[in-house]
């Protein structure tokens, strides 16, 4: 009985830390920032644990891809670019999704839409680097006064649909500042809501969270409205949150062969 109960025991043991280990590989959990932001109803608890999941098996392009389609370089993973949903920056635009690496958030000024693309290359090219790396996109909209600036996190990168009401509500409670009523579209550019309807299921239970691009998928999206460096000291802690620094992130550097295009408004591979 004696060797029966040790055996037993050994193998309970096991399956618990086979579980705990699981869990861990599911579940990131963050210590959020003690800076208290300034909100009239500040209740921040520093030792309060954060919780968010994204999904593991599933379609996601690679870094490189990303860099590549943002130089006009074709992908070598299928499915990284579109066509219809443009993903090359020009040099300004390089500078700041260079630093929204290295920040852990993107800033733009008002929209962040490019005339000449009619359309938003760098809201695409940060999306899709978020979906690479498995992490929710946060961006800052700076607006024109510095009193109405709108910070939004998309949680669609993460692919958990079933996650993002319970995500949503942990991370304003965490936060402590009430957002927009709701979550919308409104701030996505129309070429990816096109795209969207245009997407096919290939199989009858096909899940597109499990086998789309990023740009086929709706955003989920929380929004707030703040004052310029309330709106910054929001989006540092959402990056804190979320994990979305790249500690090693370096400045992204131009692959061989790039030659300038002419006339590409909506070329292949999202070429500007």
């Amino acid at each position: 009985m004696g060797r029966v109960r040790a055996t037993m025991l050994s193998i309970l043991t096991a399956s618990a830390s086979a579980f705990q280990n699981d869990a861990q590989h599911l579940f990131r959990p963050m210590v959020t920032s003690t800076t208290r932001l300034s909100s009239k109803n500040d209740n921040t608890q520093p030792n309060h644990q954060f919780l968010w999941r994204s999904r593991q098996k599933c379609w996601r392009p690679d870094i490189s891809d990303v860099e590549r389609i943002s130089f006009g370089k074709p992908a070598k993973k299928k499915g990284t670019g579109s066509r219809g949903v443009p993903h090359r920056l020009n040099e300004d635009e390089r500078f700041l999704f260079d630093q929204a690496r290295k920040k852990g958030f993107l800033e733009v000024i008002g929209s962040g839409w490019r005339p000449q693309r009619r359309e938003a290359p760098l809201l695409n090219t940060y999306r899709n680097l978020c979906d690479a790396r498995g992490r929710a996109g946060i961006v800052l909209h700076k607006g024109s006064t510095g009193m109405d600036d709108k910070v939004l996190v998309d949680l669609s990168p993460l692919r958990l649909p079933e996650t993002f009401q319970a995500v949503m509500e942990e991370c304003v409670q965490t936060v402590q500042i009430q957002p927009l009523a709701g979550t919308s579209s409104d701030d996505v550019d129309v070429g990816e809501l096109e795209a969207w309807n245009d997407v096919e299921r290939t199989e009858e239970n096909d899940d597109p969270w499990e086998t789309r691009p990023i740009y086929q998928l709706s955003p989920f999206l929380i929004s707030w409205v703040l004052p310029r460096s309330e709106a910054k000291a929001l989006s540092k802690k959402l990056a804190d949150m979320f994990q979305t620094i790249e500690v090693k992130a370096s400045k992204s550097k131009k692959p061989k062969g790039i030659k300038p295009g002419k006339n590409r408004r909506s070329g292949g591979y999202g070429i500007g």
